[in-house]
């Protein structure tokens, strides 16, 4: 049976890139994050200091960077040029400011180019916010992962160092993402119509992950 590609959608903290990842790593795929990618374009505007409005220096330098995602010990490592930035990615910074860079036509543009590659030979997982509806709308398997704001703010604040945000202030700022992701006019975050609809609530990481391994096997079975 032939490789087919895996679209996992939803909302800021829905659990997206874990679940992809270890979908991934069971059905021997390979795994894309790329919300990983559009926090890679917004550290380096930070770090450059491109003043957020200036889109037409935004675009240009997207163009001209260069982003690598590779399997590390404990998930992806992201690089840009060639420079290690996977922990600083995922900075309260950068969760103020992706959603606004991931709005940008001419990122999105350049970014789903470089993913509709990577999926182009098939046996990819890839997670984001448009995969199942812009960038892989022919994919075989479409998942739209999500859970309330209250659940996805708990999971978010285990990760991450409780002298950075407050609960309260976390929920806040998943809710403001989610605002913005459904209602940029470029590629919103919405479920495909063909996507299944899994909410992640009440259900533990393996059950979630073993809910989209099923739907994969049913689709082996029934073939491409």
């Amino acid at each position: 049976m032939g490789k087919f590609n895996v679209a996992l959608d939803g909302p800021a903290g829905a659990g997206k890139s874990t679940v992809a990842r270890m979908v991934a790593k069971e059905l021997g795929y390979v795994y894309v994050d790329t919300g990983a990618m559009y926090r890679a374009i917004t550290w380096k505007v930070l770090h450059k200091d491109i003043p957020l409005e200036d889109l037409s220096a935004i675009a240009d330098m997207t163009a001209s960077t260069r982003i690598e995602l590779l399997p590390g010990l404990t998930g992806q490592t992201v690089l840009v040029d060639g420079q290690d930035v996977t922990e600083r990615i995922r900075s309260k910074e950068i969760n103020l400011h992706v959603s606004h860079i991931a709005a940008i036509p001419d990122v999105r543009e350049r970014l789903v180019s470089m993913q509709k590659s990577m999926a182009a030979a098939k046996g990819v997982v890839m997670d984001g916010r448009d995969i199942g509806t812009s960038v892989l709308p022919d994919a075989e398997v479409k998942v739209f992962l999500t859970a309330s704001a209250r659940k996805r703010a708990e999971r978010r604040y285990l990760e991450m160092n409780a002298s950075e945000i407050s609960l309260d202030d976390l929920e806040r700022d998943i809710e403001r993402r989610d605002q913005l992701d459904r209602g940029r006019k470029v590629s919103p975050l919405r479920q495909a119509e063909d996507a299944v609809l899994l909410d992640s609530t009440e259900m533990s990481l393996d059950e979630v992950v073993n809910a989209v391994l099923e739907l994969c096997r049913t689709k082996e079975l029934r073939g491409n």
